[in-house]
């Protein structure tokens, strides 16, 4: 349209150009002194005279609207666009706006979960500083631990006792009861329980030495979970017992009933929950209840537990000049230590042993052993360090040795 348009601007020019020459011919004839001989022919170069000047202006008038009729159009088309990145903006907006109430949606759901795990308790032991004279028997034997108790089964009296009862988290010892709920179901130790995804550890994100879809027995799971205070293994349990583990739970607080434990809480079975809680002085009952059973003393007491478990293994084999990868099923043996390291050591003679550890517990130590010829039990909560437990083991063993005539004629003020 534009060329077009050249065109025609150029084809007037050229009119005008040639009108032009026609006049000046015009009037040199008549400066010469010829005379008009067609009167029409005036009106005629009067008409092609005016003829041009009137196209010329229609042709600027036409421009000019042309101009202002695009400028018309444009303004509209701009507004237009402007209205139109308003609105992107607008719902650019509102998409961040959506993604952003999307994204506090999920993390209120996430932190709702969350929350759903959380229990409200207790600060831990290591945050109590003062003690006061109730709360110590035993002033010479000094001990890392937040809370201890060293009882006499002889004679049923503490040897020495410290917040004895205080409830605090008592992460894996948890499993001695879990141990006691399984036997008193009175279930096949020969049944075979597969781990599977419902026993993995979502509130801590512990790991495990036991792959989804290992199959064990009872029996075996009781060993992984008394030795190597394997979790899964205790999830396992209660989840194969009658009724699922909410009758598990029930059962495990019903046992705790029975045994005395008056301040103590089970809500699982491995202990991974921080509102697993007892005292002291209850723990004492546990361990003395558990020791009643004989494959627990013959399983806690033991150093370290061997599995096998199928797995497969990858080999080469070389044929006909190729080398290629054959995958063969095998029987694959897992070791697994005693998390007491105090088991593996022959100067000790222990009949039941469990520890246990969460950021809530610290490092904790219940054992029942012999020392100096008397039968004890030690409870260990809320320990220094990784080996502080250990030492405060140490330290009550060398205090009862070197000092027997205290420790047993000399009869506490506490009991349990």
């Amino acid at each position: 349209m534009r060329r077009f348009s050249g065109v025609k601007v150029i084809s007037k020019e050229l009119n005008l150009i040639a009108d032009i020459c026609y006049i000046a011919v015009f009037v040199r004839r008549a400066r010469s002194g010829e005379k008009l001989k067609h009167p029409l022919l005036l009106l005629t170069l009067l008409a092609f005279i005016a003829g041009p000047l009137s196209l010329a202006t229609t042709a600027q008038a036409a421009a000019s609207s042309n101009s202002s009729a695009s400028k018309s159009q444009a303004k509209p088309a701009k507004a237009k666009n402007v209205a139109a990145k308003d609105k992107t903006k607008k719902s650019k907006k509102k998409s961040a706006a959506n993604s952003k109430t999307n994204k506090n949606v999920k993390n209120s759901a996430a932190k709702a979960m969350r929350a759903s795990y959380a229990q409200p308790v207790e600060p831990p032991l290591r945050a109590m500083r003062g003690l006061s004279a109730e709360t110590l028997l035993g002033e010479e034997l000094d001990l890392n631990s937040s809370a201890a108790l060293v009882f006499d089964q002889a004679t049923g009296s503490a040897l020495y006792a410290k917040n004895i009862d205080v409830p605090t988290s008592i992460a894996s010892i948890t499993k001695l009861m879990t141990a006691m709920v399984v036997l008193d179901a009175d279930l096949s130790l020969a049944d075979e329980i597969q781990v599977n995804s419902e026993d993995v550890d979502r509130l801590k994100g512990t790991g495990s030495r036991i792959a989804l879809g290992t199959r064990l027995t009872r029996e075996e799971l009781l060993h992984l979970a008394l030795i190597a205070s394997e979790n899964r293994a205790a999830s396992a349990l209660s989840r194969a017992y009658p009724g699922g583990r909410s009758a598990f739970i029930t059962a495990m607080n019903r046992k705790a009933r029975a045994i005395g434990m008056q301040d103590s809480r089970f809500v699982d079975s491995t202990g991974l929950n921080s509102a697993n809680r007892a005292t002291a002085a209850d723990l004492v009952k546990l361990v003395e209840a558990a020791y009643r059973y004989p494959l627990i003393r013959e399983i806690s007491a033991t150093g370290s537990y061997d599995v096998t478990v199928p797995g497969t293994r990858v080999v080469k084999v070389k044929e006909n000049g190729k080398v290629r990868k054959v995958y063969r099923a095998v029987q694959k043996h897992i070791a697994f230590n005693n998390t007491n390291s105090l088991t593996r050591n022959e100067e000790w003679d222990i009949g039941v042993s469990k520890t246990g550890y969460i950021n809530e517990a610290g490092h904790c130590l219940v054992m029942q052993t012999r020392i100096a010829d008397q039968p004890v039990i030690i409870v260990l909560l809320d320990s220094v360090g990784k080996w502080g437990r250990i030492g405060d083991a140490q330290r009550i063993r060398k205090w009862l040795e070197h000092d027997t005539p205290v420790a047993i004629h000399k009869p506490a003020g506490t009991s349990t």
